[in-house]
């Protein structure tokens, strides 16, 4: 197999794709990745969080790996918790399989959970916080969410709009479908899937009448999609499309963002999508995490703006937000944004997730 540091790349890449296909499944338990190593160091089980209810990635690759764990490592994303809650300790599962070496990448932070770690290396397990699992986990957004609620006690949020390059979202007819090509409405059919719950407001909802489902372009459904949400006092009609989405349906009868998102005790991730008004509610309540922008290639002059009720008056009291990273999508641009980076925190994130080109990389459109 090589030497066992490369043994425990291959592993943690393992994990860390794991826990990725993990992400909005296990809400409201993080989404962890986990992968395991035979005593010869070869790589013979992965795991990830099953939904709530369900065993924890450290079970599921251990119970894959049968007797071939004993002697073995375990590699996983997030420290092993020691309570017991809806399913028994990791650590005891781990105990029990005779694992001698544990890797992990992120401390637990809840201070419930926490503690596995030292519970491990009191029984003579081997455990180490690895810098090549930390590494990996980088250019990882699996377990960025469910760390962000732990330590702020709300989800992350997501302002996502597809505008002109003026910044218009419709024209002044109110006409909005679609100023984004094919590509781009992809894209983020895609980041629905792996949301937990979608807000639109009551003029959204009036105007478009939307499923919020996550699509493929055909129109038929992804594996799965968010919560659907209306924000507002306005009532939503018994025959919305939204009542029928496949994620479920929930009227959030508030125009105070952070009372939404009390609403939403189990959600994760949120996706805010508009319109306006919702948008700039949640902006000027300074409850965006993240924005997800998709700018097409045209020009509207006038219309509606992407966010109302959140102007600051001055240019010194701008909302500043840093680019995260971005992408072509077709003709249009993908930019994520978030906010600027105060100091070093403990665990950082990617700029640039493997596959994604910067910007100023990324060919040009083919104009021929």
């Amino acid at each position: 197999m090589g030497t066992f540091d490369e043994s425990l790349r291959v592993a943690t890449q393992a994990a860390v794709a794991a826990g990725e296909r993990a992400v909005a499944v296990s809400s409201p338990n993080p989404p962890v990745g986990a992968a395991v190593l035979d005593a010869a160091g070869n790589l013979v089980a992965t795991g990830a969080t099953e939904p709530v209810g369900g065993r924890h990635a450290e079970a599921v690759a251990l119970d894959a790996a049968g007797g071939a764990a004993r002697g073995g490592t375990l590699v996983v994303t997030l420290e092993p918790c020691a309570h017991t809650g809806r399913t028994g300790p990791c650590t005891q599962r781990i105990l029990d399989a005779g694992v001698a070496r544990v890797v992990y990448g992120v401390t637990d932070p809840n201070p419930v959970a926490a503690g596995g770690a030292e519970v491990l290396r009191d029984r003579g397990v081997d455990v180490r916080q690895d810098e090549v699992t930390l590494g990996v986990l980088a250019n990882s957004e699996a377990l960025r969410a469910w760390m962000h609620r732990q330590e702020s006690g709300r989800p992350l949020v997501t302002w996502k709009y597809a505008a002109s390059l003026d910044g218009f979202v419709a024209a002044s007819d109110g006409t909005s479908q679609w100023i984004t090509g094919e590509a781009a409405r992809e894209h983020a059919h895609r980041q629905r899937e792996l949301a937990d719950a979608i807000i639109v407001g009551s003029g959204t909802l009036a105007a478009d009448d939307p499923t919020l489902s996550a699509r493929f372009p055909d129109g038929a459904p992804r594996p799965r999609s968010p919560l659907a949400c209306v924000m507002g006092m306005t009532n939503v009609p018994a025959d919305a499309a939204i009542r029928t989405s496949p994620g479920g349906f929930r009227h959030l009868r508030t125009r105070d963002p952070h009372e939404a998102l009390a609403m939403l005790p189990d959600a994760l991730h949120v996706i805010v999508e508009g319109g306006p008004t919702v948008a700039g509610a949640f902006l000027a309540a300074g409850l965006v995490d993240h924005i997800d922008a998709y700018l097409a290639p045209i020009l509207l002059g006038g219309g509606r703006g992407i966010a109302e009720g959140a102007d600051v008056g001055t240019l010194a009291a701008a909302h500043r937000f840093a680019v995260e990273y971005n992408e072509y999508l077709g003709e249009d641009v993908w930019i994520r944004l978030a906010p600027p980076r105060t100091g070093e925190p403990e665990y950082t994130w990617s700029m640039e997730p493997p596959g994604r080109e910067p910007l100023d990389a990324a060919p040009l459109p083919d104009e021929s």
